[in-house]
């Protein structure tokens, strides 16, 4: 169990607090909103009311006893700054700082931010990659050039081995797991053979993984 401190109770902030608590965490969220405090109140660990522009705040809810810290402040780019340069010199020992444009995410950076998640970019970009495929069914960042998605086994691998395919030569992605019926196997060996009911989970750099999507796209409609 890890604890995670959420400096903002806006959307995405309550989205988060809700869903680390789910994970078995232990989650304080806090916000000077007494309302939307309140709002997320029966759903996390521990809710507090309080300014974090004051660093006092900040020091008295212990924030260097965190594992992470989330400045989740996105309509007041002023107010995420401050507050995540205070949470950097009070000593956060994981800062994660939300972040709405590029240009914002280097100021962050520079002052202390350790990551910088972009929700609404991210969100964005995995649905229109979801939805521009027929073949894909997720899609997950892992880092800024490398994600993992879900993909339909191709028609034309149907009934042929990992070995003979040879997708990590061919197209520069690694299988990470073969999902038949919501179920994940993540042990195969090279002499599995594809079939037509699996999903696989593959990973691997950006550009590869589009460059392959396309490919895919263009053989379906051929």
């Amino acid at each position: 169990m890890k604890s995670y401190l959420i400096i903002g109770a806006g959307k995405f902030g309550k989205y988060l607090s809700i869903k680390l608590c789910e994970l078995g965490n232990e989650v304080m969220i806090i916000d000077k909103d007494e309302e939307a405090i309140r709002d997320v109140s029966d759903m996390v660990s521990n809710c507090v009311i309080g300014d974090c522009s004051k660093a006092q705040v900040l020091e008295d809810i212990g924030i260097k006893d965190f594992d992470y810290v989330f400045v989740c402040i996105g309509e007041d780019f002023k107010s995420s700054m401050e507050i995540t340069a205070m949470a950097s010199e009070l000593g956060a020992k994981k800062l994660i700082s939300m972040a709405r444009e590029q240009s914002h995410a280097k100021f962050l950076k520079k002052i202390g931010a350790d990551i910088i998640v972009y929700p609404e970019k991210d969100m964005a970009e995995k649905v229109a990659v979801k939805y521009n495929a027929d073949t894909v069914y997720d899609y997950i960042e892992l880092t800024e050039e490398y994600f993992a998605t879900e993909i339909q086994v191709p028609f034309n691998w149907i009934g042929k081995t990992i070995r003979e395919i040879d997708v990590r030569a061919k197209y520069q992605l690694n299988i990470l797991g073969i999902k038949t019926e919501n179920a994940l196997n993540p042990v195969f060996s090279a002499d599995h053979v594809f079939t037509e009911s699996e999903h696989l989970m593959v990973a691997g750099n950006n550009e590869d993984i589009q460059k392959f999507i396309k490919e895919q796209q263009k053989t379906l409609k051929s």
